[in-house]
């Protein structure tokens, strides 16, 4: 049996999680999670962790922390919580044989081989090249991106910041689209992540609401107004994405008009992801909207723009694309590869 430590780092809360290992099991023993303001850093957090959780045990075989921000050569800086991590330090504190810290989004790559029917959801059939890239992109706060390649049979997770490539517009609508939000926003460019994330569908409805629509007058249009005057973290900010979305589910014709419009960016975003990596491992959709517009994902105005890659178009077709529903996808993912690491220590 081997013992496995993976955590899940962010500025609000962190999860941490003991998985054991034995053939192709990897099975979750314990969960808990942590207020990390509470924390005056990550060693203290994972000793009483383990501490509680596996007293006098011996040593973890492998660990991976995922954490929310860039890691380079072992170390990470978690810029809100003025956290400053070095993976070598934490395994020699913790007594972990081999510790790693990886970016949050890019974890997620070492666990989609792995995923069960319960965790992800199919949204095109296709044949997987089981040597071929993998892709993942999830649009949140943000639009995140990564993408793993296979070396000497090893999975290699590779970070990106391809949310932040310049959005480019694909009809009369977006063309229009562009020029406001870059005016709206006070942008010389805009990039694919403030169309195609949570603030993105925000901007699309007022963008709606400036041309003049008037369908989804009344509450939510001065909820949107007030969403556009208060800036993010302001206390009894409206949740405008959420709304609209909601809206959208009860037949709100401007709502549905936004929603088919970010769907539409959000499809495009996809199948070039897809072109760029030559994904023919797998591509997958990820996200805090995975789950919240699982059956929106399924249907053509996603899956249309997805595919609509000119010469391409028959290999974007020819992909599995599937949606991770795993709310604990991360932590998941993060016992994955620290089952790679005991593996290879």
């Amino acid at each position: 049996m081997t013992l496995l430590l993976a955590g899940d780092l962010g500025g609000t809360k962190t999860l941490l999680a003991l998985y054991r290992s034995e053939g192709d099991r990897l099975d979750c023993i314990t969960k808990e999670r942590y207020a990390s303001a509470e924390w005056s850093g990550l060693g203290p957090m994972l000793q009483h962790f383990l501490k509680d959780h596996h007293p006098g045990n011996g040593q973890v075989d492998g660990g991976c922390i995922a954490v929310a921000g860039p890691v380079q050569h072992g170390k990470a800086h978690i810029t809100n919580l003025h956290w400053s991590l070095e993976q070598s330090e934490l395994a020699a504190e913790c007594d972990i044989g081999a510790l790693e810290l990886v970016n949050d989004f890019a974890v997620l790559v070492y666990g989609l081989p792995h995923l069960t029917a319960n965790q992800q959801v199919v949204l095109q059939e296709g044949e997987a090249d089981p040597t071929g890239p993998i892709a993942i992109l999830g649009a949140g706060t943000g639009l995140g991106m990564a993408r793993g390649i296979r070396s000497s049979g090893q999975l290699i997770a590779l970070p990106s910041e391809g949310g932040h490539r310049e959005f480019a517009p694909r009809n009369a609508d977006e063309i229009l689209m562009l020029g406001w939000m870059r005016k709206e926003l006070g942008l010389e460019r805009l990039s694919i992540e403030r169309v195609v994330s949570g603030t993105g569908l925000g901007l699309i409805f007022l963008w709606l609401l400036h041309c003049g629509g008037l369908e989804d007058i009344n509450d939510l249009t001065q909820s949107a107004l007030a969403w556009r005057q208060q800036p993010p973290g302001t206390p009894g900010r409206p949740d405008l994405p959420a709304m609209v979305a909601k809206r959208c589910g009860e037949g709100g014709v401007l709502s549905s008009r936004a929603v088919q419009l970010w769907l539409g960016a959000y499809g495009s975003a996809a199948g070039d992801l897809a072109l760029q990596e030559l994904s023919s491992g797998g591509l997958w959709v990820g996200g805090g909207t995975a789950v919240k517009h699982l059956e929106r994902l399924k249907s053509d105005a996603f899956l249309e723009p997805m595919r609509s890659k000119g010469r391409f178009r028959n290999f974007i077709s020819g992909l599995p694309v599937n949606a991770l529903v795993d709310l604990d996808a991360g932590l998941f993912s993060a016992a994955c590869r620290a089952r790679m690491l005991a593996e290879c220590d």
